[in-house]
């Protein structure tokens, strides 16, 4: 399977992301016109990550928001299901001890319930199958009290932009991935999985029912990206008397 489709069967995707993982991050920075980092170092601040703190980055790919969590002395656990992006991320980043690379399904996490003080996904919630089984799940592995991160692509809420972004994923995006991915099929997936993909109210009402709480979210870029947040409630009081 040369290109995955809006069924996102878990196969495909990964297969997918195996063979566009040589130049995946090179080509995100050419294709956002360099607003990747900007939207990687506003993830990171959003999570607010501390030293001594425990982080599941999902949908890590190779690692580079992961490594960008890391700096603030978390241990940071990077977890993908494509194994060609994992197998980079390991290279590029085997000098770091606050890094372990796991390979994980997103509606099946390998990991402990409460296990995280915070989990994040960037760009890969779109490509799971059952994206609000992925959510339930994060909310599952985070601790309470803990916090919940997710950037991705959304919908610009003014029309003219919209219509200006609706035409590069339709027109430029395929052209110019001709010429920077080493698999250029996928980002035709790419532009398809998001303008297929929810507004932010929307997906801001899938957090909530996932069982997170204060959601809020903010546009980025216009609102090309939109970064949500929340937060898990906080363990309930033992009731009086209880161990003794």
């Amino acid at each position: 399977m040369n290109q995955a489709d809006l069924t996102k069967r878990g196969a495909d995707v990964a297969a997918m992301f195996d063979q566009v993982s040589a130049r995946y991050d090179r080509t995100n920075t050419v294709l956002s016109v360099g607003n990747d980092i900007l939207w990687r170092a506003a993830t990171t601040a959003a999570v607010a990550p501390r030293r001594g703190e425990r982080i599941l980055d999902l949908a890590a790919g190779t690692g580079t928001s992961s490594a960008a969590l890391a700096r603030s002395g978390a241990d940071v656990v990077a977890a993908d299901f494509s194994p060609g992006m994992l197998e980079v991320g390991r290279r590029r980043h085997a000098g770091n001890p606050r890094l372990t690379f796991v390979q994980a399904d997103a509606q099946d996490l390998p990991f402990d319930d409460g296990e995280f003080h915070a989990t994040t996904m960037s760009f890969g919630l779109r490509n799971v199958q059952d994206p609000r089984r992925a959510l339930r799940e994060l909310h599952r592995v985070t601790k309470p009290g803990g916090r919940v991160v997710i950037c991705e692509f959304s919908t610009p809420p003014l029309a003219p932009i919209r219509a200006g972004y609706r035409l590069y994923l339709r027109r430029v995006l395929p052209l110019i991935s001709k010429v920077t991915s080493s698999h250029a099929p996928a980002y035709t997936y790419l532009g398809d999985s998001i303008l297929d993909w929810p507004d932010q109210g929307t997906l801001a009402d899938w957090v909530r029912d996932a069982g997170f709480q204060d959601v809020r979210y903010r546009n980025l870029t216009a609102g090309i990206v939109a970064l949500h947040r929340g937060a898990k409630a906080e363990a309930e009081a033992a009731p009086a008397g209880a161990g003794e």
